[in-house]
């Protein structure tokens, strides 16, 4: 396949518009598998405390472990995951997140928002140190309410932003005049900077919208700090090196749901 994995062409694109793609990285019977995956892990969770976090009406974000989603070691060592990983966080990456969002019908515009405060590496170092990946498990229509992305936004500032996430109303207009709306395909997979302002758009379709997220950090971030990223023994024994090496997870004899931490107050 015809994957970008040059370096300076990953890093321009999250160092310039915060966002890259990569399409056609898996076949839409890859992604049809991971679909259900997303809905028998939903079909789990959805009714227990803490399962699944709410992220706006009618939207709702659920952490995962690794084994839940079949396809995962393929995403872990796919060429250009790696690439952009090692090009961006250096090749002592650390996977700190897997879980998926699903906009249901009638899920609303999000405010724009980062999804955490900048650390002080990007705002005063001008370096990314975490990256998010997601992989539709749907072809992407503008009824769905798609992702909506402000390009160059992630080394903004935001003086004043709640929780240093939610940027006054004042600013909207800057999102608005750059706002691009991304319309990914079953099988296409995307790295972007959570930094980078953004928001999930009104779904006025009637199918939901799921999507894959697998987060990623540099050594010194503390993304894993907000997660709980979990294998089993004989799951973390059976991986490749190449993917065990990267994991920032606990090995246990059994899992157990994934109560959710990441809160951001300002989506609820």
């Amino acid at each position: 396949m015809n994957w970008n994995l040059d370096h300076a062409a990953i890093m321009g694109g999250l160092y310039g518009d915060g966002i890259i793609g990569c399409p056609g990285a898996f076949s839409a019977e890859w992604a049809d598998r991971m679909a259900a995956d997303i809905w028998r892990v939903w079909g789990r969770v959805k009714d227990k405390p803490g399962g699944a976090l709410p992220r706006g009406p009618h939207r709702f974000y659920v952490e995962v472990a690794p084994e839940d989603i079949s396809g995962f070691v393929d995403i872990a060592t796919h060429p250009w995951f790696v690439a952009v990983c090692e090009a961006v966080l250096t090749k002592d990456y650390r996977i700190v997140e897997v879980g998926f969002d699903i906009p249901f019908p009638g899920a609303q515009d999000q405010p724009w928002h980062r999804d955490f405060a900048a650390p002080a590496a990007t705002l005063e170092g001008r370096r990314l140190n975490s990256l998010a990946f997601n992989l539709p498990a749907i072809d992407t229509r503008a009824e769905h309410g798609p992702f909506e992305v402000a390009p160059g936004t992630q080394w903004d500032p935001i003086e004043g932003a709640r929780d240093g996430m939610f940027p006054d109303r004042s600013l909207w207009d800057r999102y608005e005049e750059r706002a691009v709306r991304k319309m990914p395909k079953r099988g296409d997979m995307s790295a972007r900077s959570a930094l980078t302002i953004h928001r999930g758009t009104a779904n006025r379709s009637d199918e939901p919208r799921p999507v894959l997220v697998v987060g990623v950090d540099a050594p010194d971030a503390t993304n894993a700090h907000h997660h709980d990223l979990q294998v089993t023994r004989n799951y973390h024994e059976q991986l490749p090196a190449r993917v065990r090496d990267h994991l920032s997870c606990r090995v246990v004899d059994e899992l157990t749901m994934i109560e959710q931490h990441h809160v951001i107050e300002g989506l609820l």
